[in-house]
């Protein structure tokens, strides 16, 4: 049977190899414990009156000049099973997790007796956060999640809903033909699985990364350009942008569109070889980086030599890394970097894995690996193409593309240097998926 004794705290002999740290804030708060509840938890120590749990116990007793302080001492234990205890105590506390609607019915209850919440342990910004979490609920169980973030964000948007698709109705409906410029050189690799059109960006796709990870009126960053969706939408969504593209022709049918679409912010297109983007651009510092590069020879769009995609995927690779390594330079510290990729084959049919040589070429350049996501595109012909694949190579119809997401520096403070998300959407009639 444990018996609690009284030790004089000048006794006790803290273990010097203690590898929990205690900051003053929380030494404040267990005193106040103290002096709220009295001194319940006693310290436990060995024969020798060594302290094996409770170290933050003694240095709040200490800083209220207690004398003596309730121990149970643990007898018996060898010194390999000191030390383990030493940590286990405190690992283990660590592991236990919240019931969070039981938690804020607690809290919720010891505020409507004027309890000081201080004495729980908890600070400002915990407590704010069980606040904001159950409005957030609150709001997806009435079905407004919608309107806080445009759609929910989660790691599948799903392009082929009703909802989605209405979206980017609206967002043609301003005029937006990202194909006009392409087309005219445009050929197709070996590889190719798509109908045989030139592939269009995604303007809701766009609005969604803006305005979730740009602040208002930031400087967007993009490197492959293409079509004109990515900056007139950027435009319209209030953010400066600035894309660059190989094709002059390309950039000149952008830069017409945008003077017909765009009114207060007016996008830039540079032309030139985008491994040169830093001097393409010019001395910038983007807000965010945001771009769907050629996926190798999947789509060759000029015999150009420097055009990556009409290069060898060795080739495109190295070309790629410059790209992104210089794309890292030109991006302010805590900013997020959003790029829509999908994987392609070689001429065996096999994966190049596109997206994780992309991922690798981002950290390698100093990025960190924040967020993916996967983007369910509409079917348009691949029932028609699947079947025969399937028969013959049991290849899989591809309908969806990749979104990766990386941060300079700390995603916390990239966060909050993109500010409020100020999406409004405003609900759509409900129509049955596409």
């Amino acid at each position: 049977m444990l018996e609690i004794l009284y030790k004089k705290t000048e006794d006790l002999i803290p273990y010097i190899n203690n590898t929990r740290t205690h900051t003053e804030k929380q030494i404040n708060q267990v005193v106040s414990s103290i002096r709220e509840f009295g001194f319940c938890n006693p310290i436990l120590i060995d024969e020798k009156n060594n302290i094996i749990a409770g170290h933050c116990r003694l240095l709040a007793a200490q800083k209220e000049k207690m004398d003596t302080v309730p121990c149970i001492i643990l007898k018996g234990l060898s010194r390999a099973q000191r030390k383990a205890y030493i940590i286990a105590d405190n690992k283990l506390a660590e592991n236990a997790g919240w019931d969070e609607d039981l938690l804020k019915l607690e809290i919720e209850s010891l505020k409507e007796m004027d309890f000081d919440l201080d004495l729980l342990g908890f600070d400002e910004d915990e407590l704010s956060n069980l606040e904001q979490e159950e409005d957030l609920q609150e709001e997806s169980k009435s079905g407004n999640m919608n309107k806080i973030f445009g759609f929910s964000p989660f790691t599948v948007f799903n392009a082929r809903e009703g909802r989605w698709q209405s979206r980017k109705k609206e967002w043609l409906s301003n005029g937006i033909k990202s194909e006009e410029g392409r087309g005219v050189d445009l050929t197709y690799g070996d590889n190719l699985l798509l109908e045989n059109e030139t592939s269009v960006f995604d303007p809701v796709l766009c609005e969604l990364a803006y305005k979730w990870f740009s602040p208002n009126n930031g400087l967007i960053l993009d490197p492959f350009a293409g079509g004109s969706v990515r900056g007139i939408v950027a435009s319209l969504c209030q953010r400066q942008y600035i894309g660059n593209d190989l094709s002059k022709t390309q950039v000149e049918a952008n830069r017409n569109q945008a003077l017909n679409i765009c009114k207060d912010i007016f996008p830039v297109w540079t032309i030139g070889d985008s491994k040169k983007i830093k001097s393409l651009v010019g001395d910038i510092k983007a807000d965010a980086i945001f771009s769907c590069p050629p996926y190798a020879n999947l789509e060759v769009y000029s015999k150009d030599p420097d055009d990556i995609s009409n290069m060898t995927y060795d080739k495109f690779l190295e070309a790629y890394r410059i790209i992104i390594s210089e794309c890292y330079d030109l991006l302010k510290n805590d900013r997020f970097a959003v790029w829509v990729v999908g994987e392609l084959r070689d001429k065996k049919g096999n994966y190049y894995n596109f997206v994780g040589d992309t991922i690798k070429a981002f950290t390698d350049a100093g990025f960190n690996y924040y967020n993916e996501a996967i983007l369910v595109t509409c079917v348009g012909s691949l029932p028609l193409r699947a079947g025969k694949q399937m028969k013959a190579s049991r290849k899989l119809g591809k309908c969806h593309q990749n979104i990766l997401i990386f941060v300079k520096g700390d995603g916390k403070k990239a966060a909050q240097n993109c500010g409020d998300i100020d999406i409004q959407i405003e609900e759509l009639n409900e129509v049955e998926n596409a």
